[in-house]
C-alpha cells in the first residue's frame, strides 16, 4: 500500500498526531503503523493517568502554556466522547516549617501559569479534604485529575479511522530508506519519499 504520510507507533502521541494531521489535511492518505496487535499497548496504557494542572513548569515556558491548555482540552474531549475521568484534585503538603516557603513559591508559579482554582490551605482544611493527611500547610490544586489514557488513545484511533485514516496493527517497521525522485513542483527539483518495510 502507498500513503502520503505514515506515523510509526500507535501510542497516544502517534494517534494524536495522526488525528490532527487528517483533520487538517483530509485529502491526504494517512496511515498509522503499529507492531502490536492493538493501539496503546505499552506506555500509553500503563501510566499514572494524571491530568496535570501545570503548577511545576517555569512561568512563560512552552511546557507551562501547553500543560494548562492541554488539561482544559483533555477534559473537554473526554466530555465530548463520554470518556470517564475524575477531577479529584490534589494536595501538595508541607509537613515541616522549612517546606512552607517552597510551597508558597509553587503557589506563585501556578498563579503565573494561570492554573485554575489554586489556593493555600491550613492544617484544619487539609484534614477536612484528606482525613488521614497531616501537614502545616498545603497547596490545593482542584483542577488536577485522572483518566484512563488507553481509552483516550483508543478514542483518538476511532476518530482517525472515521476520518478515513488507516491503522495497520501487527506491522513492525524494520527498515526505512529514502527514495529520490524528480518533482518539478519542489524548490530543488527533488523529493524524498520514504519506503517503509516490515517484518512480513
Amino acid at each position: 500500500s502507498s500513503f502520503d504520510v505514515a506515523v510509526v507507533g500507535a501510542g497516544i502521541v502517534g494517534l494524536a498526531a495522526a488525528r490532527e494531521l487528517i483533520q487538517r489535511h483530509p485529502s491526504l492518505a494517512l496511515a498509522v503503523l503499529e507492531k502490536e496487535q492493538e493501539p496503546a499497548h505499552h506506555q500509553s496504557g500503563h501510566n499514572s493517568g494524571v491530568i496535570h494542572s501545570g503548577i511545576y513548569y517555569t512561568p512563560g515556558s512552552l511546557k507551562a502554556k501547553l500543560c494548562v491548555q492541554g488539561a482544559a482540552l483533555c477534559y473537554k474531549y473526554c466530555d465530548q466522547k463520554g470518556i470517564p475521568y475524575k477531577q479529584c484534585g490534589k494536595l501538595i503538603v508541607a509537613v515541616e516549617h522549612n517546606e512552607i516557603p517552597r510551597l508558597k513559591a509553587l503557589y506563585e508559579r501556578g498563579l503565573q501559569n494561570n492554573v485554575p482554582g489554586l489556593k493555600l490551605i491550613g492544617a484544619k482544611e487539609i484534614q477536612e479534604k484528606e482525613p488521614f493527611c497531616r501537614g502545616l500547610m498545603a497547596l490545593d490544586s482542584p483542577y488536577t485529575g485522572i483518566v484512563d489514557y488507553k481509552q483516550v488513545a483508543q478514542s483518538y484511533a476511532r476518530d482517525f479511522q472515521e476520518a478515513g485514516g488507516t491503522i495497520l496493527t501487527d506491522f513492525e517497521v524494520t527498515n526505512m530508506e529514502m527514495a529520490k525522485e524528480s518533482s518539478p513542483e519542489s524548490e530543488d527539483g527533488l523529493k524524498y519519499p520514504v519506503i517503509v518495510r516490515n517484518k512480513k
